[in-house]
């Protein structure tokens, strides 16, 4: 079985939605999941926001779901861990370095072109000396600055839009967006399983 984590902010609108239709979605398929949520800067217990208990309720799902605050624990449950912003990410690897191999924003992980793959990592790599050079008290180079900067140019962007504090609607084109990466993630995940 296969343990997917989720990430957002709160863990009260993006996460929270991304967890329950992808437990739909994957049950629809008839793949062996398990599928969980949590936040950088949640406050465990909260209840999720309206406007995404209508959504997926609107989706027949009637899960009670509340926040949790992400966890060493849950990061090292997960299989894989998927966020729903670059920023979500970089947190998250700031504090659990080791899931370096199994994070990446939802976007990222589905999206299909070699070239954006080849930057990614070396962007990761890049981003990774930049810190060991902040925490050794120096600083990175100017050529390594600069290569960030071409890079992030190139590169499309992978965040899913927050519709914390919006209507209904924002909500419900956040819930749409979401739902396009879960089918490529769920297409992705039955073409890797082994016969």
């Amino acid at each position: 079985m296969l343990h997917i984590l989720f990430v957002c902010t709160g863990n009260t609108c993006r996460s929270p939605m991304a967890e329950a239709l992808m437990r739909k979605l994957a049950k629809e398929r008839g793949m062996d999941v398990e599928v969980r949520s949590a936040g950088v800067s949640a406050i465990s217990g909260t209840s999720i926001s309206r406007h995404a208990a209508g959504i997926l309720q609107d989706e027949g799902i009637d899960d009670r779901l509340v926040s949790s605050q992400l966890t060493g624990e849950a990061v090292s449950w997960a299989d894989l861990v998927l966020t729903l912003t670059g920023g979500h990410k970089r947190h998250l690897l700031q504090y659990f370095p080791g899931a370096v191999n199994k994070t990446y924003t939802l976007k990222e992980y589905v999206q299909t072109q070699e070239s954006v793959d080849a930057d990614i990592r070396e962007l990761d790599s890049l981003y990774a000396d930049a810190e060991l050079s902040i925490a050794l008290g120096g600083e990175p180079s100017a050529a390594d600055l600069q290569r960030i900067i071409e890079i992030r140019q190139r590169i499309p962007s992978f965040d899913i839009s927050d519709p914390f504090g919006g209507s209904r609607e924002d909500y419900e084109l956040t819930a749409a967006e979401i739902r396009t990466a879960l089918y490529s993630l769920l297409d992705k995940l039955e073409s890797l399983r082994l016969p």
